[in-house]
């Protein structure tokens, strides 16, 4: 491998122009190819304004998306804050997709498009392509031909059905978004292309299930009993996926209108991964800019000024709080995954006695990249916390663990800086990137069909952690418009079975017609 050292710098000042970003890349990829190793999707570079940089806000950082209100209600607010100076911009966004699109903003300096390149088309990029998440849940070829699909599909619904009555089926789906994610794999990742293909398929069968299954269901008359577990067979129940339930047997929707939950759950789908994985993705990209900004101002590609810049943005995207400074509001996934990455740099390169005891497969491996390629390819953030945070980052953070028992009057100090603190406190802090924990575990468990057609759910309360009544409320309105009867949510909890709550809502009269 030949390193190439700069006749000179690719700028001296902070202006750019399209050549220069050529040659930018030109310069930044044979680092993270040829000398990270980094595997990528093929890259689309793409400068926008604010304008576009807030409109790409509004709707999720996807380049194509169908309309809806509330991305234009997200677009005022965003831009309000932003000509207030309330509010900054990313410098950049990036879609998981093949090829890799990045957005870089036109307001950026040499320097940030340099960071922001290295950052995001090969960081991300990486990340994006090889976390097994991603890998399981995403289809990165297909997810552009998808949108355009759903895009198209949804204007074709408002100039035949109506806009409000398009409106309201996308705010109900919207509402239970959270929920309509399968959380374990079942099958290879979709393939978007084709499942916009199918749709004209799916129109002409008219969902034969659910026809099969509604059809013995007398109108104005009870139904024989079927036995519960038949019932629940038939069904597919329990169902933690509650898009896909009414997809697949609402009784009362129409066949576009199970395209558009169809739609709604898969793209849910397509950021599940992004949720399981903030501090691993922004880790990642972090380091390998942080790498490639290093290696590009030794070797004199970058002057000593550009990289006072860069270092002064690095800092301040990776700055935590600390609890006690009026500022804290919880870890920021920049700080957490750039720091515990760094750390098993320093635990590669020049391990003490204690890492050696608790990292033996990788202290003293004398390449860290390596280490940190599997690590980001097979982890999420869960799983990355309660395995690499160790004893000397704990130590250096100053962390420490607090008990907070609703019927005590004082709080606890759990774990300090001891073995048994060591391993709780990074326990404690993996449970709060845990995704079961972040979202209430709700599965819909059975329906009356002997009765009225009851929709019945079950919300498996950890921690005695119930829901809040109002939001409850509100999306379970939701729920029971596209069901179209009654809708009954238990709270239970978990280790006991006892009941702790009972939610009950009817649809709104003439929702669906």
């Amino acid at each position: 491998m030949t390193v190439a050292f700069a006749p000179a710098p690719l700028f001296t000042g902070s202006d750019w122009d399209f050549s220069l970003i050529n040659r930018i890349y030109e310069t930044v990829e044979p680092i993270a190819l040829q000398e990270m190793k980094l595997n990528i999707y093929p890259n689309q570079i793409e400068i926008i304004s604010a304008e576009q940089m807030l409109d790409a806000y509004s709707s999720i950082g996807m380049p194509l998306f169908y309309k809806h209100w509330s991305f234009g209600k997200q677009f005022v607010t965003n831009e309000m804050l932003y000509r207030k100076g309330l509010r900054g911009l990313a410098y950049e966004l990036v879609i998981n997709s093949d090829p890799c699109i990045n957005y870089l903003m036109q307001e950026n300096s040499a320097t940030m498009q340099t960071l922001v390149i290295a950052h995001a088309a090969f960081g991300h990029n990486h990340f994006f392509k090889n976390n097994y998440v991603f890998k399981q849940w995403t289809d990165a070829e297909g997810i552009l031909d998808y949108l355009e699909f759903a895009k198209r599909y949804i204007a074709q619904c408002e100039e035949r059905y109506g806009q409000l009555a398009v409106e309201r089926v996308l705010d109900a789906a919207h509402a239970l978004m959270n929920q309509g994610v399968h959380r374990y794999p079942r099958i290879r990742p979709r393939d978007m292309k084709a499942e916009a293909e199918r749709e004209a398929e799916r129109q002409a069968y008219r969902d034969r299930i659910y026809d099969d299954l509604w059809r013995t269901v007398p109108v104005g008359a009870k139904a024989a009993s079927v036995p519960r577990d038949e019932r629940r067979a038939a069904l597919g129940l329990p169902q933690e996926n509650i898009l896909y339930f009414l997809e697949k047997t609402g009784p009362r929707l129409d066949s576009w209108q199970r395209e558009i939950l169809r739609i709604v759950r898969l793209i849910a789908q397509y950021f599940y991964p992004q949720r399981q994985t903030k501090a691993m993705n922004e880790g990642c990209a972090t380091y390998t800019h942080y790498r490639i900004m290093t290696i590009l101002h030794d070797r004199g590609w970058i002057t000593d000024g550009a990289f006072m810049e860069f270092i002064q943005s690095h800092t301040n995207v990776v700055y935590q709080p600390t609890f006690d400074s009026g500022h804290f509001g919880g870890f920021n996934p920049y700080s957490l995954g750039f720091g515990i990455m760094s750390d098993i740099e320093r635990i590669c390169m020049d391990p003490t006695p204690e890492d050696r005891d608790w990292f033996g497969d990788i202290a003293g491996s004398r390449d860290p990249v390596e280490v940190l390629k599997d690590i980001w390819a097979n982890y999420r953030d869960e799983s990355f916390v309660s395995q690499f945070l160790s004893p000397h980052l704990i130590r250096q953070w100053r962390l420490f663990q607090l008990l907070d028992r609703e019927s005590e009057s004082e709080l606890r100090v759990e774990a300090i800086h001891d073995e048994r603190g060591y391993r709780r406190i990074r326990r404690a802090l993996a449970r709060e990137y845990d995704i079961a924990r972040q979202e209430p575990d709700i599965q819909v468990v059975d329906v009356d069909l002997a009765g009225d057609r009851t929709l019945m759910l079950e919300h498996a309360v950890t921690d005695g952690v119930v829901l809040d009544a109002s939001d409850a409320a509100m999306v379970l309105q939701s729920l029971a418009n596209l069901w179209g009867y009654e809708v009954a949510l238990s709270e239970v909890d978990a280790e006991s079975r006892k009941e702790l709550k009972n939610h009950r809502c009817q649809p709104q009269p003439g929702w669906i017609g």
